[in-house]
């Protein structure tokens, strides 16, 4: 085994690595990032080695900083995690030549599987079962369309290097080809620096199921079982459960077989993936083999009670399989889902910035919380915005999907908007506790996944009112404790006036709504007016955000978090949000903001599809901007014409900065 080894990634990952590794007995180095110089995998490896600035293509994708790394700590191997350099040919080659053990598949397999068209080839020689569609290396424009054509719409077009959905269009009609086609090349380059794409038939109602497999050097290759990946937006996974639902036994060893198939042809050792398509018809097709560990194998650990990067690094020490494929079992159910930093009322846009309160179930056998970040943290443009990944596990699959509502009831984020909603949503709905997976799950039921954003609930407000008075009493009893004069009446906070009741009125935002609480201050706490009804609402507010509230008599415990003028309550599992508003503050900023196009958030131009004195339709594309390895296209609202463009391809823009001038109504 290992004495040291240092992990070539961030996040979550790096901290799962560094976790076994020290139960283990095995020394760690962690490498970072400017930007993450104090991020928690920094802090819990034994060592830390700064390699760059903060974007990943100047540290994170530096192989020959990593190694310099290793050289310098005296590592015996690299854990590459799971993207930047995990499924690179020439990094894994480049450790060996140092003398340095890549905790990965040999180079050759992980070419073998780099190129989707050229591993379809030897999938389809080994006897695995393919998806029809084009794999050719011509892309002629016009040739491909051939091809769609002869494949029949809808065809789904893919990057044929790299995966997590960049690259990847669905055409429903050949009219929409050229343009999702031109769409889908621009992705591939700007992710993976190749344009070229494969075709396949798009099914309409496919599961994506994947196999773990496992291959040590001594010719020994199991596969530990299944996990269901059909939920997904975007192409991307949102949940994952393990064993797949309503899955055959027999189907079940059949694609267990056609997977360790797939490996033993590339030559594989370590941890790896096969993806396959299942079809309503029992039909399973192969979609691709990921040469590294997943984000969603904690499922497979939890169900199978082994630990897959222990696996990792003793079969990369040159030790066999910890065990046979007869010895491999299944126990009990577990589902795995993704809490992101975006906002799904604003089409899933990722967010940035400090998470002001964060907070997680308590781990156990039933929950296990995978992150990378703390409370006070910031979610950067640079990386993939994932905090955190939620994991339960119970012995059926009903009682996992309870655990599941139970633990995202008990999951806090403030700070950021964040899926959490959309996730409880997703645990809570009929289609998912009835177990009714595809990979259009989300598409087919969006009305009752992303409804219209309601009202905060009369209890929220009151909450909200409760938590904000409390905290400016404590800060006025502060400051008055600390003043020439304690006992002066302007340093009092329960709205004392002159020959006046003592009332007042707080004006929260709602959305787009203003809603006012007005209220009047009693010696026992205060009258609130919320909802058309009076209610007498007292409480404590702790230091830590605690408030313990009593609304008419009835007691509820709530996390208060301020920021500023936003003010966030956790209470009943669900989280409500408003921006308390300054009486004294000027005119809506918004209108400051008429005529302009901006930027949804930080990110690089990468198209600029009109030019001034343009006249555009509603909902045609002007800009497509590269933000957080997603493209996010900027339409016009209305009719109108392009007035001026400020920025040009290449081009970095800020949150909110004005992209395009322009002005509605018919030029």
């Amino acid at each position: 085994m290992f004495s040291k080894i240092l992990i070539a990634n961030r996040g979550e990952i790096a901290c799962r690595v560094i976790r076994t590794a020290r139960r283990l007995g095995i020394r760690t180095v962690a490498v970072h990032s400017e930007a993450d110089a104090q991020a928690l995998h920094v802090r819990m490896a034994d060592e830390a080695v700064p390699i760059g600035p903060a974007p990943a293509r100047e540290s994170y994708l530096r192989g020959a900083a990593i190694l310099d790394a290793a050289r310098l700590t005296g590592a015996e191997a690299v854990h590459p995690g799971y993207g930047f350099l995990s499924e690179n040919a020439g990094f894994a080659e480049a450790c060996g030549q140092a003398g340095i053990r890549f905790i990965g598949p040999p180079p050759a397999a992980i070419r073998a599987m780099g190129g989707k068209s050229e591993a379809k080839a030897l999938m389809e020689a080994a006897g695995v079962p393919l998806v029809p569609g084009y794999h050719g290396a011509d892309q002629d424009p016009g040739l491909l369309l051939a091809e769609a054509r002869r494949i029949g719409f809808p065809v789904l077009v893919k990057a044929s290097a790299g995966g997590g959905g960049k690259g990847m269009r669905v055409v429903t009609a050949e009219d929409q080809f050229a343009d999702q086609l031109a769409g889908a090349k621009r992705e591939a380059a700007s992710s993976f620096g190749d344009d070229r794409v494969l075709l396949e038939k798009y099914l309409t109602r496919p599961r994506h199921v994947e196999i773990q497999v496992f291959a040590d050097g001594h010719g020994n290759c199991v596969y530990l079982f299944e996990r269901d990946c059909s939920i997904q937006r975007r192409h991307q996974k949102v949940v994952e459960e393990a064993p797949a639902p309503r899955l055959e036994p027999g189907t079940r060893a059949r694609m267990g077989a056609a997977a360790v198939a797939a490996a033993r042809a590339i030559g594989y050792e370590g941890a790896g993936t096969v993806e396959f398509l299942l079809d309503e018809d029992g039909s399973f097709y192969f979609m691709e083999m990921n040469t590294r560990l997943q984000v969603e194998h904690p499922v497979t650990e939890m169900i199978t009670g082994q630990d897959l990067v222990e696996w990792q690094l003793r079969v990369a020490a040159g030790g066999p399989l910890p065990l046979a494929q007869e010895d491999l079992a299944i126990d009990g159910h577990a589902i795995e889902v993704r809490l992101y930093a975006e906002d799904p009322q604003r089409d899933f846009l990722p967010q940035t910035g400090r998470l002001d309160h964060l907070a997680f179930p308590a781990a156990g056998p039933h929950v296990r919380v995978d992150t990378g970040v703390r409370s006070g943290d910031r979610i950067s443009i640079h990386y993939d915005p994932m905090i955190a990944k939620l994991i339960v596990w119970d012995r059926d699959r009903p009682s996992a999907v309870r655990r599941l509502r139970g633990a995202l009831a008990e999951t806090q984020v403030a700070g950021l908007a964040t899926n959490a909603g959309f996730l409880s949503a997703i645990a809570g709905s009929r289609a998912f506790m009835e177990a009714e997976l595809d990979t259009r799950f989300i598409e087919r039921n969006e009305a009752e996944l992303l409804p219209d954003a309601a009202p905060v609930p009369p209890e929220g407000l009151a909450l909200a009112a409760l938590g904000v008075l409390l905290d400016r009493a404590a800060r006025a009893r502060t400051l008055a404790a600390t003043s020439g004069d304690p006992y002066s009446p302007w340093a009092r906070s329960d709205g004392w006036r002159l020959n006046d009741d003592a009332h007042d009125t707080l004006v929260f935002r709602d959305g787009g709504e203003e809603r006012s609480v007005p209220l009047v201050y009693r010696r026992d706490g205060y009258q609130l007016q919320v909802g058309g009804r009076q209610l007498l609402a007292r409480g404590e507010l702790g230091p830590d955000g605690t408030l313990d509230a009593e609304l008419d008599g009835m007691r509820l415990r709530a996390t208060l978090v301020l920021r500023g003028a936003e003010v966030s309550v956790f209470v009943r599992g669900v989280m409500h949000r408003v921006q308390l508003v300054d009486a004294l503050a000027g005119a809506d900023a918004a209108e400051a903001g008429a005529g302009k196009l901006t930027a949804p958030m930080p990110g690089k131009v990468i198209a600029v599809l009109v030019e001034p004195g343009a006249l555009v339709a509603k909902g045609q594309a002007l800009v497509v901007l590269e933000a957080m390895k997603m493209e996010h296209t900027i339409k016009a609202p209305a009719d109108g014409t392009v007035e001026l463009v400020r920025y040009a391809v290449g081009d970095q823009v800020e949150d909110g900065a004005e992209l395009i001038g322009f002005k509605a109504g018919e030029a």
